[in-house]
């Protein structure tokens, strides 16, 4: 898929098709005997509906005109009680259907984000992350109404309309015919707006979709924009995002407006006809009663109508939208368990890189024929320039992406013969990117080992040096963090981070910009523990600040899709290569500062 941004719109990847309307009626097995019932009570709704004109025949032919008053208390009497019954029945249909809908809605996203989890990070690197949010909370919640009231409704209006043209055609097969003289207009006209209708709700969720992603990223970025003071700026684009959604949002409603006074003013002149004919006696041949009565079974017949229209549209409306969910639940995630994967068993942290090559996108390498051997208990530093393919090292030995040739081994194993889960229990990540979810300091660093105890996490923030700081807070361990940690330092976070990485106890620790944001004092004590962290482990390690990484058994210089160099410290510095450059620099800068 092509790369995908705030301001421009996602082109759809699988057109909607009849199967997905099936899908979608999929997700009402599970609750079959609940719509049995709701089915059944339907139907009694209907049948006492239909009582009505039917009675109301009666009593105009047969109980006036003979004065029989014993008759016409009878039918009084008895539609009364149905009436009660009816009222019961819609009570029951309207809170039920309410629950059904909403526990479909459920379901729908509970599989969608459990469908996210499971995707691989390229499908997260193409898109702006409003554009998916908008699937899981916006798209589901439009097809509320839809599944909580109209997808029953109309079952149930297919169901009254059944019975009424069981009535119309006992009591007049021609004037029931005459009903449908203008069905043909009907069709015609709702093929047409349907077409234009869809194509309209296509564009207003890409219009959606884009203003999503554009306050979800102006949201992420608030501290960005107003140290450049960019706040005018952004206003205005956010206007013209705004103004592009309401545009075709108003566009779109104009055109769904169109059915429902079609289908009135379609019913009102058959009724008209009706009239015409029946007064006319243009072929028939009914009493008055009747006539009435036949009248009140073409509105009965006729109303349906015009609920199915509107359900029509808001199906249409909803396609749009199922579209995009049903294409999100459609992505196969690139990375999976082969079908004979198994359960990797403890390791030892023997990592081989065996003539890898590799690259984001076919046509730009990032490697080409990589091998390296790493021993278990090792601790590999990764330096090189920017964009090299440093994190990418460590992106592989997850398996956050698969090689395009090669193989990476574990213990002998090639991790893509493992399942990743038990792949990635034994190792603990820590990525650049720190991140910390809202919640109490505790839960944040048992994030990773849920059964963790409390003096557990207590002696992982203590090797990482984060002990101190965190007994000081308000509530200590049990202070709760914003959205992000906002309220913490950038070297808190990282501690932190850090403090749930070790907790993990991993076989294999990755450590990307581990110490970036710490203080050269805290760094200092922060390297204690890390020295008893990483014994018996074996560690890869990205730093740009080269002094933590003096220690490392060997360091690999990356530059030009290859290592370059590789060895300890002080054999990198003794050839006077691109290593002893690097270090020379960055030694000089801290001279001058």
């Amino acid at each position: 898929m092509a790369q995908s941004n705030a301001r421009t719109d996602e082109e759809l990847e699988q057109e909607f098709n009849i199967n997905q309307f099936k899908r979608l009626g999929g997700y009402l097995k599970p609750y079959k005997s609940a719509l049995i019932k709701i089915l059944f009570v339907i139907l009694i709704s209907n049948i006492v509906l239909v009582l009505g004109p039917y009675l109301t025949s009666i009593v105009i032919d047969e109980s006036i005109p003979n004065k029989d008053t014993g008759q016409m208390t009878w039918i009084i009497v008895f539609f009364s009680l149905a009436t009660l019954v009816g009222g019961w029945c819609s009570r029951y249909r309207i809170q039920h259907i309410t629950l059904l809908g909403q526990d479909v809605l459920k379901d729908m996203r509970s599989e969608i984000f459990e469908h996210l989890q499971k995707l691989s990070f390229s499908y997260f690197d193409t898109r702006p992350h409003g554009k998916i949010v908008i699937r899981v909370v916006n798209y589901i919640n439009s097809l509320s109404d839809l599944l909580s009231n109209g997808l029953i409704n109309v079952i149930s209006d297919v169901l009254s309309l059944v019975v009424t043209l069981v009535f119309m055609f006992s009591i007049d097969v021609k004037l029931t015919l005459y009903s449908f003289i203008l069905l043909p207009v009907l069709f015609v006209i709702t093929l047409v707006i349907q077409k234009k209708q869809r194509k309209a709700f296509q564009e207003v969720s890409n219009k959606q979709a884009n203003l999503n992603a554009y306050i979800h990223e102006s949201v992420s970025g608030i501290k960005i924009t107003q140290s450049f003071t960019r706040e005018t700026i952004n206003n205005t684009i956010f206007a013209e995002v705004s103004e592009d959604q309401r545009t075709t949002w108003m566009k779109a409603v104009k055109i769904q407006l169109l059915l429902a006074p079609a289908i009135q003013n379609i019913a009102t002149i058959t009724i008209s006809i009706i009239y015409f004919v029946g007064i006319r006696g243009l072929g028939v041949d009914v009493s008055t009663g009747v006539l009435i009565a036949f009248i009140g079974y073409v509105n009965n017949f006729w109303n349906p109508m015009v609920n199915i229209g509107n359900f029509y549209n808001s199906l249409i409306t909803g396609t749009a939208y199922l579209e995009r969910i049903f294409e999100t639940l459609d992505v196969e995630p690139e990375i999976t368990d082969a079908e004979d994967a198994f359960e990797m068993p403890p390791v030892k942290g023997d990592v081989v890189f065996n003539d890898v090559t590799f690259g984001y996108t076919p046509k730009q390498t990032i490697f080409e024929h990589l091998s390296f051997h790493v021993k278990p208990g090792e601790t590999i530093a990764l330096v090189g320039p920017t964009g090299a393919g440093k994190s990418t090292v460590i992106n592989l030995i997850s398996r956050f992406y698969d090689v395009n040739d090669g193989e990476i081994l574990i213990d002998g194993m090639d991790i893509r013969n493992v399942t990743l889960n038990s792949l990635r229990n034994q190792m603990g990540v820590m990525l650049q990117d720190t991140f910390i979810f809202s919640g109490t300091i505790l839960d944040n660093i048992r994030y990773g080992k849920l059964d963790a105890t409390e003096e557990e996490v207590m002696e992982a923030a203590k090797i990482v040096r984060a002990h101190e700081f965190i007994i000081n807070m308000k509530d200590g361990y049990r202070t709760v963090i914003k959205e992000r940690g906002s309220t913490l330092s950038a070297g808190q976070r990282q501690l932190i981070s850090f403090a749930r990485t070790l907790l993990s106890d991993p076989k294999v620790l990755i450590l990307d910009e581990a110490t970036s944001s710490i203080d050269t004092q805290t760094e200092i004590i922060l390297q204690e523990g890390l020295d008893r962290l990483l014994e018996g482990r074996t560690a890869f390690i990205i730093a740009h600040r080269l002094s933590t990484i003096k220690n490392s058994s060997r360091i690999f210089y990356i530059a030009d899709k290859k290592i370059q160099e590789s060895g300890s410290h002080d054999e990198l510095m003794a050839q006077k290569g691109l290593y002893y450059e690097l270090y020379k620099t960055q030694f000089d800068l801290l001279q001058e500062i």
